[in-house]
């Protein structure tokens, strides 16, 4: 079990992101997994790991984007 958390930096980019009528849907959802694992022992899901890592290793996708992705994959089950 992965014990990390969101930093609150990266949930305030978080918050700013769902927020933004201009945010990506991408954007979104990754936002939406980094809030739900600030401040609790949730870690990301399987799912949540493919689309964060297509996210990293993509090149259409913003340093914004990839940061929250990189956030996600941080909390990922270190076992899977």
């Amino acid at each position: 079990m992965n014990k990390k958390q969101s930093s609150q930096q990266m949930a305030s980019t978080a918050s700013q992101v769902l927020r933004d009528k201009n945010s990506s849907a991408i954007q979104k959802e990754l936002a939406a997994s980094v809030l739900s694992q600030s401040n609790s022992n949730k870690q990301t899901g399987a799912q949540m790991e493919t689309t964060a890592s297509k996210v990293l290793t993509s090149n259409k996708y913003n340093d914004l984007t990839k940061g929250l992705a990189g956030s996600v994959l941080s909390q990922a089950n270190k076992e899977r």
